[in-house]
């Protein structure tokens, strides 16, 4: 991790109105450069947390009670026209369909360039060198025959890629990515995990990265919030939570894994975090 200052320190409850309590009085602290996992099981309110960060909960009805501040600012406080100047420049999302993420009709490179200009008036010149970089840092090919693919024409991994480096195009200090990986085969899932790892410690970006699967989450935190119940139930280390979880559904989910990534046949400790470059 890059810091230890706060990033992002929120403590909410999400309401709908056929169905109240979604998430109850859940917290969260991330430091700046750390990547927290935040796993459950489907219908959790994983995605949920996600949206009510973006302030995007509104267009479905749902209503947040408490606190979200992050950078040192209360988002709950903001306009609509000030969050829309956060969402994809201080904060950016990664969905989990990449294929129905991106626009069918629209090439790769035209894509590009608008999520660059709705932040930003540099010159084509800048534009360019930007998308560049981010193709790049997304092991992606930088070429003009690629940007000039349609979403169609390329496979859903490296659809993935593309909405990955169109989240880090303005740098932001927290990427959301929201099961990035659950469309994907295993070993697209563990290049693209091994990708997020490697943003983590050349940009610095934190990054909550929401999942349903233990061992990718393993892979990839520093730190683990179970949710369950609509509750934060746990929140530590990812060593702790593998090897010592101290709430009675964390020992469940740890229970259920066939094989823990943190233990040895012979009981010794491994680390399966993704530090080399």
């Amino acid at each position: 991790m890059s810091g230890d200052r706060t990033l992002l320190s929120l403590r909410l409850t999400v309401d709908y109105p056929s169905k109240p309590g979604v998430l109850r009085d859940v917290a969260i602290e991330m430091r700046q450069g750390e990547i927290l996992g935040l796993v459950g099981q489907s219908g959790s309110g994983k995605s949920t947390l996600a949206l009510a960060i973006l302030r995007l909960l509104g267009r479905r009805g749902g209503v947040v009670h408490g606190t979200i501040c992050f950078e040192g600012r209360e988002l709950l406080a903001l306009s609509e026209r000030e969050m829309r100047i956060l969402r994809g420049y201080r904060i950016a999302l990664v969905l989990q369909s990449p294929l129905a993420s991106l626009n069918p009709a629209l090439r790769i490179g035209t894509q590009l360039e608008e999520a660059w200009r709705t932040h930003s008036r540099n010159d084509s010149e800048t534009c360019r060198g930007a998308i560049s970089q981010a193709l790049a840092s997304a092991s992606l090919d930088e070429g003009e025959a690629f940007l000039r693919r349609f979403p169609s024409e390329v496979s859903v991994g490296q659809a993935q890629r593309v909405l990955i480096a169109m989240a880090i195009l303005h740098r932001p200090s927290l990427l959301i990515a929201d099961e990035p990986t659950s469309a994907l085969d295993a070993i697209t899932q563990a290049e693209v995990l091994a990708l997020f790892g490697g943003l983590n410690r050349k940009l610095g970006t934190a990054v909550l990265y929401i999942s349903h699967d233990l061992l990718s989450v393993a892979s990839l935190c520093h730190r683990i919030a179970i949710l369950e119940g609509a509750k934060i139930v746990e929140t530590a280390s990812a060593e702790k939570i593998f090897t010592a979880p101290a709430h009675p559904y964390a020992r469940q989910l740890i229970g259920a894994l066939a094989v823990n990534p943190f233990l040895r046949r012979d009981a010794e400790l491994v680390s399966v975090q993704t530090q080399s470059e």
